[in-house]
């Protein structure tokens, strides 16, 4: 299944995707796509529903993050050899682990907002896994498991906030807009091998990322169980799990994201993200945390 939230910023219904690629509505099924509605049981109730009795939803609705209440957005640095190499980094032989704010969060067409001060923002495409199922110290083989479903996921940073303002690399990481997630939440049994993804980024219409989660240093089922190590993940926990080689930052000479940009980011079966890149303002409305 494809689940949605769709609709004005903090104000978003659940819904979900019909064969014909329509939005069908789920709010007289479900309040939100909170934590209780990301098991096995509570999907698979929805998967057995027929689909085209629910209510057709009109026109074509904002789509915000998929799921509500996130409680932690966690993303994993240099997981790609390419990009390692094109960020003069040495191949981790741990996963490299940092946060994300929740603030960051917003939907795969809100606009992207450059940070006050911005010099050196930058994209990233990711696989994004959202987590169904409690995690404490789980091995490999049980962590797919306790995945409720993929997205597409953009970590976009500003490069030098991250690196050249200190060593916390959360400072570039976490601004509001730096976290499009979606447009929706592909439920795992749709993606039947996360390891092997084709992935693109556009910047104005020129391919900048291409990659394949084939080519990641430590996979999903990996990266699940070692963060269960180190933190319990709920019901609704992002990951994002690194990016291919490609990045403003990595290029000759280093490109950056501009006020009038356009980017465009997609994952095979996933779906694509398109957002439009403006300066920041006083006035200008941030979407509100999921």
């Amino acid at each position: 299944m494809k689940l949605v939230r769709y609709g004005h910023p903090g104000k978003e219904k659940p819904g979900l995707i019909d064969e014909s690629g329509n939005i069908r509505d789920l709010s007289g099924v479900i309040d939100d796509f909170t934590a209780g509605q990301l098991s096995d049981t509570a999907l698979a109730r929805i998967a057995a529903m027929n689909h085209a009795s629910l209510p057709l939803v009109s026109g074509n609705p904002r789509l915000g993050v998929p799921v509500a209440h996130v409680g932690k957005y966690i993303a994993i640095g240099i997981n790609y050899i390419e990009h390692a190499k094109e960020a003069n980094m040495r191949l981790p032989k741990e996963p490299i682990v940092f946060m994300k704010a929740v603030t960051c969060l917003c939907g795969a067409t809100d606009n992207i907002i450059l940070p006050k001060d911005s010099k050196k923002s930058d994209w990233e495409i990711e696989l994004g896994v959202i987590i169904g199922r409690k995690a404490q110290y789980i091995t490999e083989e049980e962590a797919l498991d306790h995945v409720a479903g993929y997205c597409v996921a953009n970590d976009l940073s500003e490069r030098e906030f991250q690196i050249e303002r200190g060593t916390q690399w959360d400072k570039g990481k976490g601004c509001d807009t730096f976290g499009p997630v979606g447009p929706w939440l592909v439920t795992r049994d749709e993606v039947p091998d996360p390891q092997n993804l084709d992935m693109y980024l556009d910047v104005n219409g020129v391919r900048m990322q291409t990659g394949n989660t084939r080519t990641m240093i430590f996979s999903v089922a990996k990266i699940v169980s070692y963060l269960s190590h180190f933190m319990t993940l709920l019901p609704g926990d992002i990951i994002a799990t690194g990016t291919p080689p490609g990045v403003g930052m990595g290029r000759e000479p280093q490109l950056f994201l501009k006020p009038g940009d356009n980017v465009r980011a997609g994952i095979a079966g996933l779906s694509e993200q398109n957002q439009d890149v403006i300066a920041w303002s006083r006035t200008q409305e941030v979407p509100a945390p999921p």
